[in-house]
């Protein structure tokens, strides 16, 4: 299954960090899984946990990019988003240490408080009256000021692309749903947001250390096999629920009869490492989302949890090669 892979980044202008990424995730797929962690907040406790219960660290450590949004309005924000923003503030050190010193894989995730109308958690359809629909055209308010947002996250993003260092981009996540304003107007809008955004990372800002991961399993919502390295989907599976997701994969994979990558962005349990093991469903990475689904017993047991990092078939940081 594996060997079918196109390892050759989306981008021809692509670093060869991003094609040392990419060439190790196809000879990996169907052969093992690169453990995942998403971490909320500066103080990482997801990682201490992990590390704690496991003795290992995640390959893959996810950062959240919130904080750094432009157009936040604290001035209309309850107290819970005002925590979050401030719990959220400087991730990007994080980040730094996790890539100049412990030499692991990085993926952000962008809730994006909206580039105007906007009040409490901006990233959610029901807190702006944000159109999307009117954005991807050019010469609207919407328009100039997502690209105006787009270039803000874009500067942030160039120190780790001067320093040569390889991303997993996956912005716009969870398209097929209406929860977030990115997908409030329906999948079509959604993949045109994603593809502007690609052109001008790709050729106005010269982003070539990103990886383009896509995020949603909608065949209708899909932004094509030019602008896309990998895809995935997310899924928040019942308490203890374990398993290989092949179900989640074959109706992933039905997006594209391109044989691309694939990958679980977001979980809140861990897949079943021993059953991956046996029936080879190629997800190249897992992350686990971050708070009680990954520094508690809530949703996976510190027995699932060593299970799955103690097993030959998991990539942990130590055994994971130097990439970039």
């Amino acid at each position: 299954m594996n060997d079918r892979i196109h390892a050759a980044p989306c981008n021809p202008n692509a670093t060869q960090e991003v094609k040392n990424v990419l060439r190790y995730l196809s000879e990996l797929s169907g052969k093992g899984i690169i453990t995942g962690q998403h971490t909320q907040t500066t103080v990482q406790k997801e990682l201490r946990y992990i590390e704690e219960v496991t003795g290992k660290l995640p390959a893959l450590c996810g950062f959240e990019l919130l904080a750094y949004s432009p157009n936040i309005n604290y001035e209309d924000a309850s107290e819970d988003c005002l925590i979050e923003v401030e719990e959220n503030k400087n991730t990007l050190d994080q980040a730094w240490d996790w890539v100049l010193n412990k030499h692991g894989l990085l993926t952000f995730t962008w809730h994006w408080f909206s580039p105007f109308g906007s009040r409490d958690k901006g990233f959610y359809t029901e807190h702006t009256t944000f159109d999307a629909s009117r954005a991807v055209t050019e010469g609207t308010e919407e328009h100039t000021m997502l690209v105006a947002d787009m270039d803000h996250m874009a500067e942030l993003l160039k120190p780790f692309c001067e320093q040569q260092i390889p991303i997993l981009w996956r912005p716009f996540h969870e398209s097929e749903g209406e929860w977030f304003w990115w997908g409030a107007k329906g999948p079509k809008v959604a993949l045109q947001l994603y593809r502007m955004m690609y052109e001008r990372y790709t050729n106005h800002h010269g982003l070539n250390n990103l990886i383009w991961v896509w995020n949603s399993p909608l065949p209708e919502g899909y932004v094509g096999d030019d602008v896309c390295d990998i895809i995935s989907l997310d899924t928040y599976p019942p308490k203890y629920t374990h398993t290989d997701l092949a179900d989640e994969y074959h109706r992933l994979v039905q997006i594209t009869p391109a044989n691309k990558l694939t990958a679980l962005g977001e979980i809140g349990v861990l897949p079943s490492i021993p059953r991956l093991s046996e029936t080879l469903i190629p997800w190249v990475w897992y992350m686990t989302w971050s708070g009680d689904f990954g520094s508690t017993e809530e949703w996976t047991t510190k027995e699932e949890l060593r299970r799955a990092y103690e097993h030959p078939f998991s990539v942990t940081l130590d055994t994971l090669p130097r990439l970039y």
